[in-house]
């Protein structure tokens, strides 16, 4: 066998290694399935073997399902029985795992996740070494899945319903010392004790049965709709999936079903109700486009799948931020976090120290959490310098800037720090709005300027917007790229252009808000619409976040770079008259669309009403949802068409972790994919005659259409939203 070896000691124990060659980790193929169950019969069929340690070749134990080779692990093709039989090849090989007659013990020497779990869970005992960077859990629902191979009935069954509903509808990874507290594990020991106390499980107890498996068996906790606690359980976490998911995702819901089904039977009953559950999930198009962006793709773009060949690495030990605002402290922590030396510049040194503080109490609170060691934390800090002398950033490798966006105060500062750096150094901006080609003409060496367009905050966000110029050097993009990574951030790299792909096209979602708003529609009714088709939050509170104000300059911006080529919009009325007659600037002015009362929540100005009277006839909140989704997924066709795009994968991954556009649809471009681009097309072009020319689709797009041309490959039916 290729993934499994299986030895033999003189007392009769067997120890099955697994083991996937060219793999950094274990994960769950078809091979290895296939190979596991061949073993799982031999070793039953051999009378001299008395116990099993199963036990990992890696430094991990299983990663779980192979997300890559989805198509072969769960081919859900054909009449209903077939693909059921498919895809529980691994529920049923576990099954007979642990009922063979052989008592196995699960060795977990490191993390164990979804299809890794399960494997130990059918085992008859667990044990795990003592690590806390070790990890265990059941993941699946954060790709649109749910443990498919007996975890929603073993988990349960094993700890009780709600602690197990708790890790799988949240997705949450555990420590060994918590898994070992509810039972998940039953023995925690040393690395080096790990295999020798496994042996003397199986010699000192060696019971092959599961608890499920012996009469009178009873649910820790209860099970059954009769049980107050358990229907309680049910009752309300149904009602919070359906808050907290708008109905958007199916895997919550099915989850609370297969457990709750599958409590009040048999094991071998429970297991076809899971498999059930778990193929119509894998037929509905929500896992398909989550696994795609948020596991393949976001991988691919973590390992730098955009990286320019054969240009050397660079390894960035210094680097040069100026501005010590709110984008600029938080790259400064991003980057001493990654064991970076940080030259925090401002013009005044007060300023710089409070951009400081600002990683000071980032850094406070994980000591406070037992998340780092003040030791560790002091040396961050003392990895941050505060200046106000550009002769500070001599021997950085990078310098970015993150001042204001007036292209005058971003070309000083590019010549002055350029006058201190090595010739091959990179000088980055972290504009999200001006193009990188024209703030470029300010830097004396063109070819080694480009945009890094980071997100706020800054420590929480994961995505960089890489921002290529005219000028921009392959080794500037790869470097760039090596810098990115280094900091642990997702990378899309997109060609210049106004607005970019980000900002460009998150600002249709904010426009589209403002411009229902002028049309008299609801403001209630907007925001709801938008929340309910799965966005954060509503375009007028972001709006407001960001700041009508900002919009508004970046509005005239426009209009004056462009002047007779600019097309205004509904929404250039609204935010204008906000601004120049109302006053009201959005969040920080505590006055925009919406009003902050100290103390309380923020409210919807009830002025909208004068300002905007609203329509008698007003659209249904999936007219509004429609409208939001749809100016997004068209204006991203819109970049791939012109070339700021030129990749499907970055425009989704943008979408989805750089203003949080529904991951349920897998990003914008996927979106169209799922809806279906000929009827996507058709829609488009019905909103474009009742609310104008920016939902026409292009002729690009309509040739598309006509050919079926999806922009990704197994795309399919239509979500809810849609």
């Amino acid at each position: 066998m290729n993934t499994i070896t299986i030895t033999r000691d003189a007392e009769g124990i067997a120890t099955l290694t697994f083991d996937l060659a060219e793999r950094s980790m274990n994960v769950v193929t078809t091979q290895f399935i296939g190979e596991l169950g061949v073993a799982v019969e031999q070793l039953a069929a051999d009378e001299q073997v008395r116990g099993v340690i199963l036990a990992s070749g890696k430094d991990s134990f299983m990663a779980g399902a192979d997300l890559k080779g989805m198509d072969e692990l769960f081919d859900v093709s054909g009449p209903v029985e077939e693909a059921l039989a498919r895809v529980s090849t691994f529920s049923r090989v576990l099954r007979r795992l642990e009922t063979s007659g052989k008592p196995y013990v699960a060795a977990i020497n490191g993390t164990a996740l979804g299809g890794g779990l399960e494997l130990a869970l059918a085992c008859h005992h667990r044990i795990c070494v003592d690590h806390p960077k070790i990890l265990l859990g059941q993941p699946e629902v954060t790709i649109g899945l749910l443990p498919g191979a007996g975890g929603t009935q073993r988990l349960p069954r094993l700890i009780g319903v709600e602690p197990a509903l708790e890790m799988m509808l949240k997705g949450r990874h555990i420590n060994p010392a918590r898994a070992a507290e509810l039972g998940v594990v039953h023995e925690l020991v040393g690395a080096d004790q790990l295999l020798d106390a496994a042996r003397t499980w199986l010699c000192d107890v060696g019971d092959a049965a599961q608890p499920w498996d012996k009469k009178g068996f009873k649910i820790p906790g209860g099970a059954g709709a009769m049980h107050p606690k358990a229907a309680q359980t049910f009752m309300v976490g149904t009602a919070l999936v359906a808050k907290q998911t708008k109905h958007n995702y199916p895997a919550p819901i099915a989850i609370l079903s297969a457990v709750f089904e599958g409590t009040i039977v048999p094991m071998d009953t429970a297991l076809t109700i899971e498999a059930r559950y778990f193929l119509s999930l894998l037929r509905d198009p929500v896992a398909h486009n989550m696994i795609r962006t948020l596991f393949v793709h976001k991988q691919a773009a973590d390992k730098l799948a955009r990286r320019p060949a054969a240009v050397p690495r660079l390894d960035v030990g210094k680097v040069g931020v100026l501005g010590a605002g709110l984008m600029g402290e938080g790259i400064a922590y991003a980057a001493a976090m990654a064991g970076i030396e940080a030259v925090l510049l401002d013009t005044d040194l007060d300023r710089a120290e409070r951009g400081k503080d600002y990683s000071r109490g980032l850094l406070a609170r994980q000591v406070d959490q037992g998340r780092m060691t003040k030791d560790a934390a002091n040396a961050v800090l003392e990895r941050i310098k505060p200046t106000v002398d550009y002769a500070d950033l001599a021997g950085a490798q990078l310098v970015i800037e993150a001042v204001f966006e007036d292209r005058q105060i971003k070309a000083d500062v590019t010549a002055q720090a350029e006058a201190q750096l090595a010739p091959d150094a990179i000088f980055a901006s972290n504009t999200s709005t001006l193009p990188i080609s024209g703030l470029a003409e300010a830097s004396a060496r063109p070819a080694n300027f480009i945009g890094l367009h980071f997100f706020s905050p800054v420590d929480k966000m994961p995505l960089v917007e890489v921002i290529v110029g005219e000028q921009t050097s392959q080794a500037c993009i790869a470097q760039s790229l090596d810098f990115v990574q280094k900091l642990k951030k997702t990378p899309i790299v997109v060609n210049d252009s106004r607005g970019f792909y980000t900002s460009r096209v998150f600002g249709t979602f904010a426009a589209e808000g403002m411009a229902m708003l002028a049309e008299g529609v609801n403001p209630a009714l907007i925001e709801n619409g938008a929340k309910q088709a799965g966005m954060p939050v509503g375009p007028l509170a972001v709006s407001d976040e960001v700041s009508i104000e900002l919009l508004y300059k970046i509005q005239k911006q426009s209009a004056a770079d462009l002047g007779d080529d600019y097309a205004p919009g509904p929404a250039d009325e609204v935010a204008r008259h906000f601004v120049e007659d109302l006053g009201r600037f959005g969040k920080r002015s505590g006055a925009g669309f919406y009003e902050y009362p100290e103390g309380a929540k923020k409210r919807l100005w009830p002025g909208l009403a004068r300002e905007y009277p609203q329509a008698e006839d007003q659209p249904t909140v999936d007219e509004v949802k429609q409208r939001l989704l749809y100016i997004q997924a068209l204006e991203t066709a819109r970049c791939l068409e012109e070339g700021v795009l030129t990749h499907a994968a970055d425009g989704d991954i943008g979408a989805i972790f750089g203003w949080g556009f529904p991951a349920y649809t897998g990003g914008t471009l996927s979106f169209i994919d799922t809806v279906g681009i000929e009827r996507f097309v058709a829609q488009c072009e019905r909103l474009a005659r009742s609310h104008g020319a920016r939902f026409q689709p292009s002729n690009w797009l309509r040739e598309r259409a006509e050919r079926g041309a999806l922009f990704h490959r197994g795309s399919g039916a239509t979500p809810k939203a849609a």
